[in-house]
């Protein structure tokens, strides 16, 4: 129980650590205040406790598969804002005019659903053990515990990022934010498909002998890269998508002749 707590706890608490990370990382190239961070804790935490104090009433929306529809509507809106920042920074360090007053908004908005959504997994998780104190006081535990690691591989990331120079961080920092970008919509073509919003598809590949999802390494890769290992041909088709749409960023970003700091 207490690992199996620690694990989902650090699935959820990974998917924001890094995507905060990568994003002060980027901050501090594009001369942009950090203070933006504590803005985007407070909104994804108040929008977290509405959401669980609301889930009863979301799930029944749609025909009952609110909370499915909801949770994927929220990965497929930061999987666009993620693409806009993205397009935005790189304008902003090509000295287009405009383009910085707008990453700041989209950066706190960006990480407010995320921490939302991640907040209220856990926040509902909890509760449903509330009711056993011996049990939740275990679950409590183990939710610290991955909270704490899941933190902390966002500061090493961090740092890892910060320290690049020059088109490296670029690359690495685009890089990074690719994989989450595609794992978000992967994860969200998964949602609608057990909503029946989508068809159902076999599956492309099944990596599941080797890797099986619901392991420890399955899950950290989930978190990290929306790792499936019974992905169907939509869900493998958008997220090569949403890579390639981030390639061809990284690539404007880092063209020949241009100065970086």
């Amino acid at each position: 129980m207490l690992l199996t707590s620690v694990v989902l706890v650090l699935r959820e608490v990974l998917e924001a650590s890094l995507l905060i990370s990568i994003l002060s990382a980027f901050s501090g190239v594009l001369g942009i205040k950090r203070s933006w961070i504590g803005w985007s804790l407070l909104f994804g935490l108040a929008g977290a406790l509405v959401y669980s104090f609301a889930v009863s009433t979301i799930s029944d929306w749609f025909d009952g598969v609110g909370q499915e529809v909801i949770s994927a509507t929220m990965q497929f809106l930061i999987f666009l804002l993620l693409l806009l920042f993205a397009f935005l920074a790189v304008r902003d360090r090509n000295g287009q005019q405009g383009s910085g007053r707008m990453i700041v908004p989209v950066m706190i908005m960006m990480v407010s659903v995320a921490v939302a959504r991640e907040g209220f997994e856990i926040l509902v998780y909890l509760h449903g053990f509330s009711a056993d104190l011996p049990r939740f006081m275990t679950i409590v535990s183990g939710a610290v515990i991955g909270a704490c690691i899941g933190i902390s591989v966002g500061i090493l990331i961090y740092y890892f990022v910060s320290a690049l120079q020059g088109r490296l961080l670029w690359i690495a920092g685009l890089g990074l934010l690719s994989l989450v970008a595609a794992g978000m919509l992967s994860q969200a073509v998964l949602l609608l498909i057990q909503a029946d919003w989508l068809p159902s598809q076999l599956p492309v590949w099944d990596s599941s002998g080797w890797l099986p999802e619901n392991s420890v390494t399955g899950q950290l890769l989930y978190a990290l890269i929306g790792y499936e290992a019974t992905p169907t041909a939509l869900q493998a088709a958008l997220y090569f998508g949403g890579l390639f749409l981030f390639l061809i960023i990284a690539v404007l970003s880092v063209r020949p002749g241009k100065q970086y700091p």
